[in-house]
């Protein structure tokens, strides 16, 4: 995977086009929030799901918000646009911002070896296979870990949830791998640059984040990205006195129920991780999909990513390979990842891109990801729009939570005014 001067032009040049013509003021028609609250409220209670809230705005406003559902099984405590959820791997974006915010400041680069900043990236050795008695057989890769690497999933890191190789060597090395913190002496599944896959990569971006700034990521992110853009509920740490707006997790069971996590404060982090172990509010994550959409610029005005640096973001970094599904090696964990059937989809540094327009939704070119426990976003450069939805549950893309996000993609853009 080599992206040359000339293509990330073009790319540039593409994603800056996208913004002519915007819709500046972007609006939802008059029966808009009827439209949206029926499709969350009459979806989340046909589909069984015990709590939703969405927001969707354009550059400079909220457009919608609702809530639907209780924080918690028992209390029958109303969620509310302030309730903060478990936001997992929505904290992927945010750690890649912050890294390629020292990439501006030259403290890092996208090309060098990412060894130079974190030394065990350069002890890695590819797994090619297993001998006869089960032992696994390695190589040096062919092409040393770079943060462009980390930043578009193709370093060769791999959650095992995803990856039938990883699930392999766990058993034959006795390895068992939490997937909420950064896995030590993990193998390459493949050469960097080869192959995109989704597991560790901005995981290690986050350490790589700690180790150059010298702050913990906690302290970086809310110095650098969650002050600047005021989102106050945004921490991997939830105050005590923030608790009762937590919102309970659930998991679905063998027979379709879905059974509610002990109700508990989330305990502090022994580490900071940048592939997840955030939590947030609708609000607050708004407010970071506005700044990309502004290219880079805080409501307050505030540059804290240049446009160019935003373009990069935005477009496709990946060349042919395509991004975004997944087989479920978990399946309490997470069903097979498709969102976005008989579609190629790319990866920019940091976002999903749709190169084709969802039926009856978001643009080509918008830039997605998700949250492990059924937190979706998207970001519309093109319509001058940002959405999000949270839920609280496991298994990642359950039906019924796909089937919720299919729902309000399609009522929001059956809402806006033309």
């Amino acid at each position: 995977m080599t992206i040359n001067r000339r293509q990330f032009t073009a790319g540039a040049l593409a994603f800056s086009g996208s913004f002519q013509g915007l819709h500046a003021t972007t609006q939802l028609d008059e029966s808009a929030s009827h439209t949206i609250d029926a499709a969350l409220a009459s979806g989340s209670k046909s589909l069984g799901i015990p709590a939703v809230v969405a927001m969707v705005a354009g550059r400079d406003k909220v457009l919608y918000q609702g809530a639907f559902g209780t924080r918690d099984a028992e209390s029958g405590v109303h969620v509310k646009t302030e309730s903060i959820f478990a936001i997992a791997s929505m904290t992927k974006a945010i750690t890649s911002a912050a890294a390629l915010q020292l990439v501006e400041q030259g403290k890092v680069t996208l090309t060098q070896p990412a060894s130079r900043y974190l030394p065990e990236l350069g002890s890695l050795q590819v797994l090619v296979g297993f001998d006869t008695a089960g032992k696994p057989q390695f190589r040096a890769p062919r092409t040393p870990v770079t943060l462009r690497h980390l930043l578009t999933h193709t370093s060769g890191l791999c959650y095992d949830t995803w990856s039938a190789e990883m699930m392999q060597w766990e058993a034959a090395t006795g390895t068992s791998l939490p997937i909420s913190s950064v896995a030590p002496h993990v193998p390459l599944i493949f050469d960097p640059g080869s192959r995109w896959q989704y597991g560790y990569s901005i995981d290690y971006a986050g350490k790589l984040v700690e180790t150059v700034s010298g702050l913990s990521l906690e302290e970086y992110f809310q110095r650098n990205l969650f002050q600047p853009l005021s989102m106050p509920d945004t921490s991997f740490i939830v105050d005590a006195q923030k608790f009762d707006r937590v919102v309970t997790g659930y998991a679905r069971q063998a027979d379709g129920s879905l059974q509610p996590n002990p109700r508990a404060l989330p305990q502090p982090p022994q580490a900071f991780n940048g592939g997840g172990g955030l939590s947030s509010t609708v609000g607050d994550y708004v407010k970071f999909m506005q700044m990309i959409l502004r290219r880079g610029r805080s409501a307050s005005g505030q540059q804290l990513l240049k446009p160019e640096t935003v373009a990069m973001m935005s477009t496709n970094q990946i060349g042919k390979l395509g991004a975004g599904r997944l087989k479920t090696q978990r399946p309490v964990v997470s069903g097979d990842v498709d969102l976005h059937p008989g579609a190629v989809d790319r990866w920019g540094l940091g976002f999903l891109i749709n190169e084709v327009a969802y039926p009856g939704g978001r643009s080509a070119g918008s830039l997605a990801w998700a949250g492990v426990f059924n937190t979706f976003y998207w970001i519309d450069p093109k319509r001058d729009l940002c959405a999000v939805i949270m839920m609280q549950y496991l298994p990642f893309v359950d039906p019924q939570a796909v089937a919720l996000l299919g729902g309000f993609e399609r009522a929001v853009y059956s809402s806006l005014k033309t």
